[in-house]
């Protein structure tokens, strides 16, 4: 059973794209998959199947500040009524749960997807629950998993506590054609920037639009894909930036056919983060062969990118000078599928779901 997410499938964020590809490779593996969504982001108020995977929406209070407490506890109490194997919490904000958890007799697994309380959006108290949810999530779980190198190494030094390790990974899905979104929204193919990410301040969409009104391109559009869960003054200020300048285009939140079409024709794709776990978005532009660019954060930096595909965080020029350079040398057809190829082979679901389930084996035989 899956808790700490929004739900599945095509619900917007990491978590949420982590567990919609992890869940239905492990029914593939022969696993009984449930998993614990929000009511509010999933069709209709019934339980349903999709590939394969159970999901059960459960009602949560439509806060920023309380939406994942309330929704976790109340997936705890779901978990100690139905008894699953392994109760897998995902994320350090769910992760405050885990001792509810284990007192009901829970075998509990937590996947750290990032230092949550990094993230700009949330303020002082947030983040010192967040890093008690780390706390209680690292010392009292049967079993850990991190995203990252950083992460586990972290966790390992901070809690002493062992730590698997198992990367997100990353699938392609091949544009129908029939999508319609560039004639939609105007887009002519390779004639774009992309970045598909959520309207939060860690996603820094205000320094992308800073930057690319500093290229001062007449034929090139910027496209941001993502929507907003919450109104809040920073996504005001991307509308309102995004109205200033020429050429940046506001889709909202894309999935499937329309989304794989955004990446498929894309000149360029660029996250310019400042807090990431491990980026899937990035792995997926590098997945469709596209161009990148990332902020030089250490989660952006374990993806091993060539130095000229990180920019200094923040740095509205160099990030401007970056995207000019990466434009003005597009890949040819070749280039492009050699790193699509290497992408695909090294950040496999197949193989994020076979160590996963490896980790379900060990905690099922203690």
């Amino acid at each position: 059973m899956m808790l700490g997410l929004r739900g599945i499938p095509n619900v917007q964020g990491g978590v949420e794209k982590h567990v919609e590809m992890l869940a239905s490779k492990l029914v593939g593996h022969g696993w009984d998959v449930e998993v614990l969504g929000r009511r509010r982001y999933l069709a209709g108020g019934a339980a349903y199947v999709w590939n394969g995977v159970q999901v059960i929406p459960l009602w949560a209070p439509r806060r920023m500040a309380l939406e994942a407490i309330v929704h976790t506890f109340l997936g705890v109490c779901v978990a100690a009524w139905r008894r699953p194997d392994v109760l897998h919490i995902h994320a350090i904000g769910p992760a405050l749960l885990t001792p509810l958890a284990r007192i009901f007799g829970l075998r509990v697994l937590v996947t750290h997807h990032g230092y949550d309380y990094d993230r700009q959006k949330w303020g002082p108290f947030a983040r010192r629950t967040l890093k008690l949810g780390e706390f209680l999530g690292m010392r009292f779980s049967s079993g850990r998993v991190a995203i990252s190198k950083d992460i586990a190494q972290t966790m390992s030094a901070r809690h002493h506590v062992s730590m698997s390790l198992v990367p997100n990974g990353v699938t392609v899905t091949p544009p129908t054609g029939s999508a319609g979104i560039l004639q939609e929204f105007g887009l002519a193919r390779r004639r774009y920037i992309l970045l598909a990410a959520r309207i939060v301040p860690e996603k820094r969409q205000l320094d992308l639009i800073q930057a690319f009104a500093k290229c001062g391109f007449t034929d090139t559009r910027l496209v941001l894909a993502g929507g907003a869960e919450f109104e809040t003054p920073y996504v005001e200020k991307v509308r309102a930036l995004a109205r200033e300048v020429p050429g940046v285009v506001l889709t909202g939140f894309q999935s499937g056919d329309r989304l794989a079409e955004l990446f498929a024709n894309a000149a360029l794709f660029v996250l310019p983060s400042s807090h990431e776990g491990m980026p899937i978005a990035l792995l997926e532009a590098m997945a469709y062969g596209l161009p990148v660019l990332a902020s030089d954060i250490v989660a952006n930096r374990e993806l091993d990118l060539d130095c000229n595909d990180y920019f200094p965080l923040g740095d509205i020029d160099a990030l401007a000078a970056a995207v000019v350079t990466k434009l003005t040398a597009p890949l040819n057809d070749e280039e492009v599928r050699e790193r699509a190829t290497h992408a695909e082979a090294k950040y496999s679901w197949t193989n994020v779901a076979q160590k996963t389930a490896a980790v379900y084996d060990t905690l099922l035989r203690k």
